[in-house]
């Protein structure tokens, strides 16, 4: 097998994988493209002396700047959260392409509050702004996920909900070089720090203009009775046609699957948490899917991108090189998101990816937080870095390129792929409600973790990684090549890390048994009252 190797549940038409697949999931993945850069250009940004001097934070106690500055990104955050767990009402009731067309044009007026903040309005606007442009980017990081999982072929759909996270780290690289460009290309006032604020308007623009354009999931239209619709999604996304074979066996999957909700009673708005509360094997899957973003977000990779001087500050990097080394930082992480994308997430498979992010992510904040406590350069300035700290910028960087595609991007795609229909807009609101709610309290607090606990920070940092390689070694299972509707078989197979392999060899053989019984029955067709054209007619 080679490095794009498709491994496919079932034989499947080439066609299957076309250019319309793939760009609906580049015009959704603007949705994550705004994430990643108001995420990424905020910690440097109000850092700028620009910025600074107009809110007379420059005057302030370094507490008092702290506080600001946490408020500030902080603020962002809980928007997300909030609005997470609106999607899930939002999906039920307008479906996954008006949802991301509310996320854009939300993010883009609390973009546009942001930049109207001035010395004279105060930081207020600002506050309000990034509430708002938070509650949008909450929306996008729920329901991108779903649509694209919901839109790909099992033998692509890690790819497909990769560019998710592609989007992002694109978004985050030029989020985190802008600052660098307007230092040393704009004069220092209002104009300087107002930019970064601005270029955010571009991404939630693009996903809006793009919103229009892109085709509704045909699982939600199956799921509420729109089957013609559904029928011509279906087939407009898969080039083919509804009688191609491929087609029947998946509208005969998505149907089955939307009977099986109908019986356990979770069509609806709340009758789903009615009958979660009856299955304790999905509540398990539930509690799963949020520990992955616990365990992501205890690697400290949020505290990084929120705080990347006060962390290039903690190894002791100079100031006029933060700008620079931070940029670094967003490249090494878009160019592993694109390995990750096209070489590891559908060829290497979610489960090994975790593995190998967790144990070597520990070693390398070990080895961080050793030479931060030996050496202590916040207290033993230098005007170069040692060779030991240029060892510490290594596994820094190190830490960054096996991090990326293992931890960052993979639960994402975990949790897309973890719930079936009957609960999947629901798990999809507390999962990624729960990733801003571990985001929250890392943004919130990261600043007082650096000036009470010093190279702690690492070494805690280093133990969560540590049990996230355990956490993922003994409960999460591969769930690379099983279609959604069968995911569940995998939690039914023990020992965890034989799952895919036995329910992969299931399935096989009841395609097997399903392509010998349909063989030789004919379809009849409606429009032409009889099958004298083959026996695929419908």
């Amino acid at each position: 097998m080679g490095l794009l190797t498709l491994v496919e549940d079932r034989p499947t038409p080439p066609s299957v994988y076309n250019w319309r697949v793939y760009m609906l999931a580049v015009v959704a993945s603007c949705g994550s493209n705004m994430i990643g850069y108001t995420s990424a250009f905020i910690g440097t940004t109000i850092k700028l002396d620009s910025f600074e001097k107009e809110f007379g934070i420059d005057k302030k106690t370094k507490v008092e700047q702290n506080l600001i500055s946490e408020n500030i990104v902080s603020l962002f955050i809980a928007g997300a959260f909030f609005g997470a767990l609106l999607t899930y009402v939002l999906s039920n009731w307008v479906g996954r392409k008006w949802c991301l067309a509310i996320a854009s044009a939300t993010f883009t007026l609390g973009a546009g509050l942001q930049c109207g903040a001035t010395s004279e309005t105060g930081l207020g606007i600002l506050y309000g702004g990034r509430v708002i442009s938070g509650l949008a980017t909450g929306i996008a990081s729920n329901i991108v996920p779903i649509y694209l999982s919901e839109l790909a072929p099992p033998a692509i759909r890690g790819r497909l909900v990769g560019l998710y996270e592609l989007g992002w780290q694109i978004g985050g690289m030029v989020g985190f070089w802008i600052n660098y460009g307007v230092e040393k290309h704009v004069p220092e006032g209002h104009k300087q720090w107002l930019i970064p604020f601005a270029i955010q308007l571009i991404p939630g623009g693009l996903l809006f203009i793009g919103s229009l354009w892109i085709r509704e999931s045909p699982r939600w239209l199956f799921l509420n009775d729109r089957r013609k619709q559904a029928m011509d999604n279906l087939c407009w996304v898969r080039q083919l046609t509804p009688t191609d074979i491929y087609i029947i066996e998946e509208v005969a999957a998505v149907d089955h699957a939307i009977e099986a909700q109908k019986a356990a009673g979770c069509i609806g708005l709340w009758k789903p948490f009615q009958a979660l509360a009856q299955q304790p094997s999905m509540m398990w899957r539930l509690f799963l899917g949020c520990m992955l973003f616990f365990w992501q977000n205890g690697s400290g990779i949020n505290a990084i991108n929120y705080y990347s001087p006060t962390i290039f500050s903690s190894i002791g990097v100079q100031t006029d090189t933060v700008n620079v080394m931070t940029g670094i930082f967003g490249v090494v992480k878009a160019a592993m998101t694109f390995v990750w994308l096209l070489f590891l997430v559908d060829q290497l498979g979610r489960r090994k990816l975790l593995l190998i992010g967790g144990i070597t992510g520990s070693i390398c904040m070990w080895v961080i937080g050793a030479y931060v406590c030996i050496v202590e350069p916040t207290k033993n300035p230098q005007d170069h870095l040692s060779g030991s700290g240029i060892a510490a910028i290594v596994f820094f960087y190190l830490w960054t390129a096996v991090y990326t595609p293992t931890w960052n991007g993979t639960p994402w795609v975990i949790n897309s792929e973890f719930f079936d229909p009957s609960f999947r807009s629901m798990a999809q609101a507390f999962t990624t409600s729960s990733n801003w709610l571990f985001n929250f309290l890392v943004s919130r607090f990261t600043e007082q973790m650096f000036a009470a606990m010093g190279y702690g920070v690492y070494m805690f940092f280093a133990s969560l990684s540590f049990f996230a390689f355990i956490f993922a070694f003994f409960l999460i299972p591969e769930t690379s090549g099983i279609p959604l509707e069968k995911v569940e078989r995998l939690f039914e197979v023990s020992p965890i890390w034989n799952a895919n392999k036995i329910v992969k060899a299931q399935l096989k053989e009841e395609e097997e048994q399903f392509r010998h019984d349909i063989k030789d029955v004919p379809i009849h067709n409606e429009n032409q009252g009889d099958s004298s054209d083959g026996p695929y007619n419908a």
